[in-house]
Formats: structure tokens, C-alpha cells, sequence
């Protein structure tokens, strides 16, 4: 729920200047003023702006995805687009030749600020509404909110571009724009602090109204201290967070994994935290940020083939990442539910449907029904209503399978994987299986249970943006990029740069803001 304040302008004839003229401008609500009337439904205003900016994906006259990251950077997407030169920026950043005037990035960066920006408001601020009319759990669940989102803009800030200055307060004044980075693990151990904090506030899954679903829980919460803790290698709180998630009997794996990609499976049993769109056929999405609540990637990630959704055709699955799904001895049904393969009566125009020598496009964000190959038609020309899946109960399961594996703990590493597995159809670890074109057999030890827990994940969550930030998590990201392009088209080999270790597995601080704010820029940039 976004708040606007309207302004009044009056044009005045002047004849001396007078003391009166230093007056606010009527119709102006101060900061203090708004606050003082404290309500829970305002309480809630405030907080829900915090969401907002997770939203945002079209700012600055660009596209500002994750998954522009999160997929295309790594080895399971191509850029896409109708051709190579639609979307260059995207394409530096496929091809590790991105630079610091990058403007998908410069966007990117600053949606992730003004999310900071408001959740350090709602923070600051909330407290002092606390009143007899305001329930003390209901205060402390919106500022428990607050301190979650802020905790994951800085999450996914960090991830990015490494250690960001740890901001605080509001910043209101160009006299506080200049600002010192903190430390990577500085940035970690405060992420960490705010999210423990909210755990201990927010409520369950089920405790929340149905209007209210896709709010921050304490599941995700607990999520998110999972995640963050496997970026650190502490596996025990990894571990001991994870199974908070599988105790709390909150969430359960769908039975159809697809149902994960539909409109009707939005904030559902498996759904631990999501991005919340809906239909919106009024708002004008090339404006940038904040005029529109519908989503940009439906008409972004479809084929460009009239017959197969009519879109724009970016973040192409690759070869490499199609291979990667078992085929013997039985088929992994979910390569066929995330990657979309045309058939020759499908394409409509062959050069701008063919990328780099595929012609693979993603199901996920699509909106489609896979089954049948139809795609609902979209009330506006850029945006749909599909919810973006950030943290599902498959990934929590890989999650504690992960940390399980690293501290040893194998028969409880192996259950969780198992979960994932059998929800389609496919044997239990450890198995034998047909992978990238080669028999694998994985044997009942802890280096092949890591190997085949880092497979799981990436077949599992494919095209969900989780690939890149794995890769260099797990310190592979050099050379498994060094890998895969040795085996691509000759098209794609022709694009690539260099991927440097030290340098690559961050993006560069844009320009702009450097100069903004003073910060260092990352090596190597």
C-alpha cells in the first residue's frame, strides 16, 4: 500500500520580501506530524511501502531484474532479446565485459537503496506510534517486517557488489550522502542481526489473514538466516535454521511442482517468501519506478514467437543447462516444465527467435500452462500479474541438505535431498543417472552427496535466479563459467570476454553513485 501526498502550489504576486514567505507550503505533511496519529492500519501503511521497491523492475530508462544476475550471468542462461544488440548492457553482463556506467546495474543498485531507505523509515519511525489504540504484537510484527526487508535489500545488495555502507538512519539531507563501505562480513553480521530480530517478532505463515499472504514471516525469516549463514560457511546455523523452517510444519512441498508457476499456486503451501504483482492495465510501466503493480518479466522471458506468448524473448535457458537434467534412467520431468523448446511449426520469425544458436525459452516467469503451450493473454502489452518466487520449501529442504552434507551429518543430508527428488519421481541418492550426456554414478559418500546436492539445486531452482550467486558462494563460479563457454556455439564463444578471478564474481559500483556518495569502487573495475 503506497502513500501519496499531494501538494498544493499557489502562484503568488510579489512585492517585498516578508518573514511569511518562509511559511511551509500548505497541504504539506511533516514527518513528526504523520507519525503522531498513530493507527494500525497506518502502522501497516508504512511497512507495506517497504515492500515496494521489490518490485521495481523497469527504473532509470532500464531493466533492473535480478535474474538478469542471478541467471544470465551464469551458465544457465543467454541474454536473449530479438537480437545481439537488443539489450547491450544485458549482454556485458552475460559476457563479463560489464563496466561502471552499466545502467541495468545503476537501476538495480537504486531500487535496493530506496527499499533501504524505507525500511529504515518504517524502523525509525514506528516505534513512537506505540499507543493503547495500536496491539503491541501487531507494532512489533510491522517493525519485525521492516527489519526483515532491510535485511534482504541488503542481502541482495551485497551479494552483487560486495560490502555497502551500513545505513541506519534516514538520510534526509545531502550533508549525509557521502559514506564509508563496511566490510562484506560487517555486512553479513549486520543483515544477520536484523533478521534474528525480526524472527523473534514476526508471526507464522498461519497466523496471517489471507489478505494478508506474501507479508515477511517468521519462516522466512528463518529462511533467509539459513541462506545468509551458508554465504558465511557457518553450516551449524545454516542447519539450525533450516530445520526451524521444516519443524514449524508450515510448509510442504506441492505435489505438482509446476503449481509453484501459476497464478493459482501463488503464496501456497511450498511458497516461503514472494514477490507480490497482480493485474494492472491502467499504470504506465515506462515511467520507471513505482507506476506499475503488475510485473515486467511475463512479456520479458516469453518467446518471441507470436504462437508461443508473443514477448520479448530474454534469458534464454542454454544447452549446458538443458543437458544438466537427468535423462536416463527415467526423464526429470521439470526440464520440460522450465525450458520451452519450439517446434518447427511454433516459430514465427526464425532470425529473432534464434539466439546464439538456441532457440530454448523459459516457462517460469512467463505465466504459460506448460501442458498445452498456451499463454493467458496479458491485460497490458508489458506487465502480468505471476508473483515472483524468491525463497520456495524446496529450496529450505536443498538448504539443510547443504549444510547437513558440510558438517557430516550425511543420513540427514540425504532425507532432505530425497524430498526434492521424489516429489518427480526420481531415485533416491545415491543413484546412477545420465547427466550432460554421460552415465554419472554418484556412490554413498560425502564428496558425491555435495556434488549431487549442487546438481539438485541447480535443476530444482532453475531459472529462478539462483545460479550465479551459488557458483561463487561455493567458489566454482571461474571454473565452472571456463566450462561451460568452451562448449557453447560459436556465436556465443564470439561474444564472451574474460571472466577474472577476484574481480568477476562482483559487479562494479555505478559511476553515478560513486560520485554521489565517495564510495571505493571493486577491484579490478
Amino acid at each position: 500500500m503506497k502513500k501519496y501526498i499531494v501538494l498544493a502550489l499557489a502562484t503568488l504576486s510579489l512585492a517585498s520580501c516578508n518573514d511569511w514567505l518562509k511559511d511551509e507550503t500548505p497541504g504539506i505533511t511533516r514527518l513528526q506530524d504523520y507519525f503522531m496519529d498513530g493507527t494500525e492500519d497506518k502502522a501497516e501503511e508504512v511497512a507495506t511501502a517497504a515492500y515496494v521497491p521489490l518490485m521495481w523492475e523497469f527504473g532509470e530508462g532500464d531493466y533492473c531484474y535480478e535474474w538478469m544476475i542471478g541467471d544470465v550471468a551464469s551458465d544457465d542462461a543467454l541474454k536473449g532479446g530479438q537480437n545481439i544488440a537488443d539489450g547491450l548492457q544485458y549482454g556485458d553482463i552475460d559476457n563479463f565485459k560489464v563496466q561502471a556506467d552499466n545502467s541495468m546495474l545503476l537501476s538495480y543498485w537504486r531500487a535496493q537503496w530506496t527499499g533501504v531507505a524505507r525500511a529504515n523509515l518504517a524502523i525509525t519511525q514506528l516505534p513512537t506510534m506505540a499507543n493503547d489504540s495500536i496491539r503491541e504484537e501487531f507494532l512489533d510484527r510491522t517493525i519485525g517486517e521492516a527489519e526483515f526487508l532491510r535485511a534482504y535489500y541488503y542481502f541482495r545488495l551485497v551479494r552483487v557488489f560486495g560490502g555497502m555502507p551500513i545505513i541506519t538512519d534516514v538520510i534526509d539531507s545531502d550533508t549525509k550522502w557521502a559514506q564509508v563501505r563496511n566490510t562484506t562480513d560487517e555486512c553479513y553480521d549486520f543483515i544477520i542481526k536484523d533478521l534474528e530480530s525480526a524472527e523473534s517478532k514476526l508471526w507464522l505463515k498461519s497466523e496471517y489473514d489471507e489478505e494478508d499472504l506474501g507479508r515477511a514471516t517468521k519462516g522466512a525469516a528463518q529462511a533467509m538466516l539459513a541462506k545468509v549463514n551458508l554465504y558465511r560457511k557457518n553450516y551449524a546455523e545454516a542447519k539450525k535454521w533450516a530445520k526451524k523452517v521444516i519443524d514449524s510444519g508450515e510448509y510442504s512441498l506441492f505435489a505438482d511442482y509446476f503449481e509453484n508457476f501459476t497464478l493459482e499456486g501463488e503464496n501456497g503451501s511450498e511458497s516461503v517468501f514472494e514477490i507480490q504483482y497482480m493485474d494492472d492495465d491502467m499504470s504506465d510501466g515506462w515511467n520507471g519506478f513505482g507506476f506499475t503493480r503488475g510485473s515486467l518479466s511475463q512479456v520479458m522471458t516469453r518467446s518471441r514467437s507470436s504462437v508461443l506468448g508473443g514477448g520479448w524473448g530474454y534469458n534464454r535457458p542454454t544447452h549446458n543447462l538443458y543437458n544438466e537434467y537427468e535423462t536416463e534412467p527415467t526423464l526429470d520431468p521439470r526440464r520440460e516444465m522450465t525450458i520451452l523448446s519450439p517446434k518447427d511449426n511454433e516459430i514465427t520469425n526464425e532470425a529473432e527467435e534464434n539466439y546464439c544458436g538456441t532457440w530454448f525459452v523459459s516457462n517460469k516467469l512467463a505465466w504459460t500452462d506448460w501442458k498445452t503451450r498456451t499463454f493467458p493473454r496479458l491485460s497490458h502489452d508489458t506487465r502480468g500479474p505471476l508473483n515472483n518466487r524468491q525463497i520456495r520449501y524446496a529450496d529450505v529442504l536443498l538448504m539443510y541438505a547443504e549444510a547437513c552434507c558440510e558438517l557430516g551429518d550425511l543420513a540427514e543430508a540425504k532425507s532432505a535431498l530425497n524430498q526434492v527428488r521424489e516429489r518427480v519421481g526420481l531415485a533416491d541418492f545415491p543413484y546412477t543417472a545420465t547427466i550432460q550426456g554421460k552415465s554419472t554414478q554418484f556412490k554413498d559418500n560425502q564428496d558425491d552427496l555435495r556434488t549431487a546436492i549442487r546438481h539438485e539445486r541447480r535443476v530444482e531452482l532453475a531459472m529462478e535466479g539462483h545460479r550465479w550467486f551459488d557458483l561463487v558462494r561455493w567458489g566454482i563460479a571461474k571454473k565452472t563459467m571456463d566450462a561451460y563457454i568452451a562448449g557453447e556455439t560459436n556465436e556465443a564463444k564470439q561474444l564472451w570476454g574474460q571472466f577474472v578471478e577476484g574481480k568477476n564474481e562482483l559487479f562494479p559500483i555505478p559511476t553515478l553513485e560513486r560520485q554521489l556518495s565517495g564510495i571505493d569502487q571493486n577491484p579490478g573495475y
